[in-house]
């Protein structure tokens, strides 16, 4: 058959030096990695010597000990901490949980929240919101974790309204000044990369062990997409919109207050659905600096192997997570309701008057039977202890464990190490020289001059061979991960029923904090690198699933129309029609899946690794930020070298196909 999709010439001239540029590249990265397995290469070569490492470390805890002590941050960050942020976390903590704090007026009964979440869930989608949002209080408070939840959730209530304003502002000024959103573009890049344990010691140093310092690390962790989407809605507002907003003689403010921000209401919305979304996430990664909540009874669960009852704490924690994404996406598609002019106050606020009933009615019904107001342990339903007996009893059956303990040997002995000692076996600047290569055979000279210079920042940091590990995990887990996620979307996408219930799944995975994704692969493999790699795995296979689906989906009819009246069977039809024209959309997978794959690495430290996640692990027991900024940022510049590449990619393939 003739192929539909045929590839966009490129110029003899180009394509020759690229060509030989990419072979002396990758022929000397091999004959340097040929002269060292041979031990002929000088050891200056293999690694960097520690002589020419810079002190980089020591370098930032003196300029941070300048800037928190003699310049006095320190001073300015613990007022905010001790004064207005931790009224507001007692004030919401009174509330919710119950702590003795101003205003003395809680904690507010579980039935009363279940009630007033019901009501929200129906104004905002109807009764099958309503029951997600009562349904989830219920099992929280019936199961026993109702403290522990509101916990959770009275730091989540003061960091995401003050990450959105936050956000919001810094967006909008982007908007306004060209040059301040090319200023802010590189910290934004640096900082959705960073792995969250860099956030985690500063917000310790600055501001109080607890729900202070967790919330500060929770606002700065969840401000860069409610930045990204408020610049983004606020630059596709029509000129015919804003035409209109300045012949009815708006002011500036009136502009920005009246036109400009109802406009972008959609993507704002979005952002705001991210920022509920992120800020949850890290609320629960928070346990490690003493943030009580879900997330730290989750962490001492695992921690003593107790599966029955994380489970049952990781359902709270989905529950919870798959309840405020549905609302805050239900609000992003409803419309503003409007009223004629002289309707009855009543009507227009009718739903904030019922959930005001419901909310009374159930606090005075919780007068009268205590059991609506709280529930204690011996009146809870919580079957933690019966559940890990049958989770052990399970994984010890015959065919269970002879499955699982073959894998994790197979995969440690014959697949993983070999990996990770072939790696690290590579000499530095011959696996640099790799990775330029790749960039530059992926994304072109741009990508690859930046992946030159952030890889050898990553050798000059000092921390070489733990990079390589981390990197390892994330290759592996996301090799494994295409093996799975690309055949699943293919499947999925030949039917509009599947391709639903797929997708459906994925946006629901992506709802759960990371630390879930933690829970099966301790009970399958236990605490090895066979768990890290599965645990990454699960977490990069849904959007690598996600966007294959979708690119498929994407493709248009016509050119699969003519594909199939050229005489194409259904493999033909996929490889030289579908899959060229989806490449696109699932490069957004791959790119996902990376990004995804280098932060749940850091994660899976907990479970035992030797990578850079470990060594971050062990910087929050002490103070050493310029150790901690380093790892960091070694994560960070290699999340970035690939992210650029993918791109780079996926916007010439759109223009060779003539999709832009």
């Amino acid at each position: 058959m003739t192929s539909v999709i045929t590839e966009v010439p490129k110029a003899q001239g180009s394509a020759a030096p690229r060509a030989t540029i990419l072979r002396l590249m990758l022929g000397l990265a091999l004959a340097l990695t040929m002269a060292q397995l041979a031990g002929i290469l000088p050891a200056w070569l293999h690694r960097l010597p520690q002589a020419v490492i810079p002190p980089t470390a020591l370098f930032l805890d003196r300029v941070f000990d300048f800037v928190q002590n003699d310049l006095g941050l320190i001073y300015v960050t613990r007022f905010i901490a001790e004064g207005p942020l931790e009224f507001l976390l007692d004030t919401s903590a009174n509330l919710l949980e119950g702590k003795r704090r101003w205003p003395n007026l809680g904690p507010i009964p579980w039935s009363a929240t279940a009630g007033v979440a019901a009501v929200v869930g129906y104004a905002l989608g109807g009764w099958r919101l309503a029951a997600l949002g009562a349904g989830t209080c219920v099992w929280t408070a019936l199961i026993g974790q109702w403290k522990m939840a509101m916990q959770t959730m009275s730091v989540l209530v003061v960091a995401a309204p003050l990450a959105f304003v936050v956000g919001l502002c810094l967006g909008i000024a982007a908007w306004k000044y060209r040059w301040f959103e090319r200023v802010l573009k590189p910290f934004l890049s640096v900082l959705q990369t960073l792995p969250f344990f860099t956030y985690l010691l500063p917000a310790v140093i600055f501001f109080k062990v607890g729900p202070t310092a967790g919330a500060v690390a929770t606002i700065i962790f969840a401000i860069p997409p409610m930045i990204l989407m408020t610049t983004l809605g606020l630059k596709k507002v029509s000129h015919e919109v804003v035409e209109a907003g300045k012949m009815s003689g708006c002011t500036r403010w009136q502009m920005l207050r009246h036109v400009y921000i109802p406009a972008a209401r959609t993507e704002i919305l979005v952002g705001v659905n991210q920022v509920i979304m992120l800020c949850l996430a890290m609320v629960v990664l928070t346990a490690f600096i003493g943030m009580p909540g879900l997330g730290a009874k989750l962490l001492a669960m695992m921690g003593s192997f107790k599966l029955g009852r994380s489970f049952e704490i990781g359902v709270t924690i989905v529950l919870l997570a798959v309840t405020l994404d549905r609302m805050s996406k239900a609000w992003v598609v409803k419309q503003p309701q409007h009223f004629e002019k002289g309707t009855p106050w009543w009507v227009r606020h009718r739903i904030p008057l019922l959930g005001l009933a419901v909310f009374v009615g159930f606090v005075l019904l919780a007068q009268l039977f205590p059991i609506l107001g709280s529930i204690g342990r011996k009146q809870h339903f919580s079957q933690g202890k019966e559940i890990d007996v049958v989770i052990k009893s399970f994984l010890a059956l015959d065919g269970i464990r002879g499955v699982t303990e073959w894998l994790r040997w197979f995969l440690n002995v014959k697949v993983l190490i070999p990996f990770r000692n072939g790696m690290l076996a590579i000499p530095t600047p011959a696996f640099i020289l790799m990775v330029v290569a790749f960039c530059y055979w992926l994304g072109g000279r741009r990508p690859a001059i930046f992946g030159a210079v952030f890889f050898s920042i990553v050798a000059l940091s000092g921390w070489w061979d733990r990079s390589i590990i981390t990197l390892y995990a994330v290759i592996s887990a996301v090799a494994l991960a295409t093996l799975i996620g690309i055949p699943l979307g293919i499947l999925a996408a030949r039917s509009e029923i599947w391709s639903r219930r797929v997708l459906l799944a994925c946006d629901t995975a992506q709802t759960f904090p990371s630390f879930i994704y933690l829970i099966p692969a301790i009970m399958l493999f236990g605490v090895n690198d066979v768990a890290v790699v599965f645990s990454v795995l699960i977490f990069a296979t849904v959007p690598l699933t996600r966007y294959t689906v979708e690119g498929l989906r994407t493709v248009p009819p016509e050119m699969t129309e003519a594909a199939e009246m050229s005489g194409s069977t259904r493999r033909q039809k996929l490889l030289s029609v579908q899959l060229p024209l989806a490449l696109p959309t699932m490069a957004v997978g791959f790119n996902q899946a990376i990004m995804f794959a280098f932060f749940m690495v850091i994660i899976a430290a907990f479970i035992g690794t030797q990578d850079l996640g470990q060594e971050l692990q062990r910087t929050l027991a002490g103070t050493e930020l310029g150790k901690n900024f380093v790892l960091g940022l070694n994560v960070s510049l290699m999340a970035l070298t690939f992210d650029m590449a993918i791109t780079a990619w996926a916007e010439g393939r759109k223009r060779a196909l003539g999709l832009e």
